[in-house]
């Protein structure tokens, strides 16, 4: 997987959250993250090489997917944290 590949993580980080204002529940957003990585894989990365395209696209949508779950619970750990500092 090369460098260039990498900006596509936060590409599919808001397509899923336009799905979701769309209506998508939130229980589906990391199998649409997994099934938007694979088709930037097999339609963007590796046309040529389908099996290929899927592989580095499930790992980009669960990338990004683990991502946005990493974030979402940092930030809701700094709230946490700054509210009970305030008590």
């Amino acid at each position: 997987m090369e460098v260039y590949q990498v900006p596509i993580v936060p590409l599919i980080i808001g397509v899923v959250e336009l799905l979701k204002s769309l209506g998508l529940p939130n229980k589906f957003s990391a199998l649409a993250a997994a099934v938007l990585g694979v088709l930037a894989g097999i339609f963007f990365l590796y046309p040529q090489d389908i099996p290929k395209g899927i592989i580095i696209g499930l790992s980009l949508g669960l990338a990004a997917s683990g991502l946005y779950s990493t974030t979402k619970n940092t930030v809701e750990g700094v709230k946490n944290m700054r509210m009970s500092e305030n008590k």
